[in-house]
């Protein structure tokens, strides 16, 4: 069998691994730069690879294809795959034909980062063999080749869903759905939203499909198609026999006969979506058995996600957050939303079809200023022009944070939340939010 992996990162990398170890002919390719890590790796397990090129001929003869989830169905050796009826599936799917580990797949537009690392944070405070994979850390494929886990808690991006065809997790989350990447899916919301049900398309009446019952996108799929796993809804504004809510500043989370309650305020991680995101998670730590002392410690001492609203100092009574990982309007929303006091927001990158009227009333209520970080920033301006009184436009990061320590005064919080992606000026959103943090240290 002629395993082809497209894309030599870490997913493409981990495939490529235990393809190997499973007996595959392997061959990767990259139609951009590996990295020296990974080409390393790839020559030390004697797998032949090319970069900055797509040789049609080493490609097109495999018996199966795995792609990296960055590369898109337009892509024209994608077509002409598809062409030859020769599957394309995601590193998820492929990996999962050789585990028995019990997954819990974890997507949405926003928050699946935090839900993920805090699920992973309170099973593994409560003993059990867990991994951590999908979006985040070492690829799943590279640790099911060391046999490393008994449950794995992935982190699910719609790309990744989109090459699944048997792949089931037995807990699956939807933190929320709101428009992102359109630009990969033809503009079409629905399609979006399709790709993110894929999630629970395998599952049977033995899993569970936790969703956040707040939200219309979800609400609307649940009432107009069917799923067979169980369902365990969160709210903060509705209460369920079986499911998880917030009331009178508790979290209530009842999956089983033993419900569990917490008081809001001992949430290490602030702010009206993190509680969600605590629901979400304290559902799958019952589910799994998981003991109450430590989901509550668990909850209290968790200490978030890098680039996710992340406090980076505070200069002359100024605090500087990095929200770098907001890639989209509605996580932005989200960041603008737990602003207290007035807010010099940085923001731009690549758009992916952004609408920010959303945005709008939190603007006029909390920004003083807008400082315009990308090379194309036609549409914020276009949107904000009239709503701020100031208004700057800058190419680099530096120049940036310099600007933004200008016009802040005591008080002030400066908030880097791009809502963008960051492929324009930056190599990604770590990248970006590694830049903001050194730019405010240089101050």
């Amino acid at each position: 069998m002629r395993l082809v992996v497209l894309g030599g990162g870490e997913s493409g990398v981990g495939t490529a691994i235990l393809g190997k170890k499973k007996g595959y002919e392997v061959f990767v390719s990259d139609f951009g730069k590996i990295k020296n890590n990974y080409k390393e790796v790839l020559l030390l397990h004697k797998i032949k690879f090319e970069d900055e090129q797509h040789t049609e001929e080493l490609i097109l003869n495999a018996d199966v294809v795995m792609k990296s989830p960055g590369i898109p169905d337009k892509a024209p050796i994608i077509k002409k795959l598809k062409e030859k009826n020769i599957p394309v599936i995601s590193e998820i799917e492929f990996t999962n034909q050789f585990t028995d580990a019990v997954t819990v797949g974890i997507t949405g537009s926003n928050g699946k980062t935090t839900t993920t690392m805090l699920t992973y944070h309170l099973l593994k405070q409560g003993g059990l063999n867990v991994g951590l994979a999908g979006n985040i850390g070492k690829s799943f494929a590279w640790q099911v080749s060391e046999d490393k886990h008994e449950v794995y808690v992935l982190e699910l991006s719609s790309f990744q869903l989109d090459g699944i065809i048997n792949y089931k997790p037995h807990i699956a989350i939807i933190t929320n759905i709101s428009p992102d990447h359109l630009d990969r899916y033809n503009y079409n919301y629905d399609e979006y939203i399709a790709s993110k049900f894929r999630i629970t398309m395998n599952q049977t009446e033995d899993d569970y499909l936790i969703y956040d019952d707040d939200d219309q996108a979800i609400k609307n799929w649940l009432k107009n198609n069917k799923t067979r796993a169980k369902l365990i809804p969160f709210s903060l504004t509705k209460q369920f026999e079986t499911g998880a809510y917030e009331t009178e500043n508790n979290i209530n989370i009842n999956t089983s006969n033993d419900p569990f309650v917490m008081p809001t305020s001992h949430l290490s991680l602030e702010g009206k979506h993190n509680v969600k995101n605590a629901l979400a998670a304290s559902s799958v730590a019952q589910l799994l058995k998981i003991r109450k002392a430590t989901i509550r410690e668990s909850l209290s001492d968790f200490q978030g996600v890098e680039h996710r609203l992340e406090k980076v100092l505070k200069i002359q009574n100024v605090q500087y957050i990095n929200d770098s990982k907001a890639t989209n309007v509605n996580a932005t929303f989200f960041a603008l939303d737990s602003m207290t006091g007035p807010t010099v927001w940085i923001v731009g990158g690549v758009d992916k079809g952004n609408d920010y009227t959303e945005l709008m009333a939190l603007v006029n209520e909390k920004v003083k200023a807008i400082i315009c970080l990308g090379i194309d920033n036609k549409k914020i301006i276009e949107a904000f022009a009239d709503v701020v009184d100031i208004l700057v436009e800058v190419g680099s990061m530096t120049e940036a944070v310099r600007q933004a320590y200008k016009i802040a005064e005591k008080g002030d919080t400066v908030l880097l939340s791009p809502a963008c992606a960051s492929f324009d000026l930056f190599e990604n959103y770590e990248d970006r939010g590694r830049q903001f943090k050194q730019a405010v240290q240089n101050l």
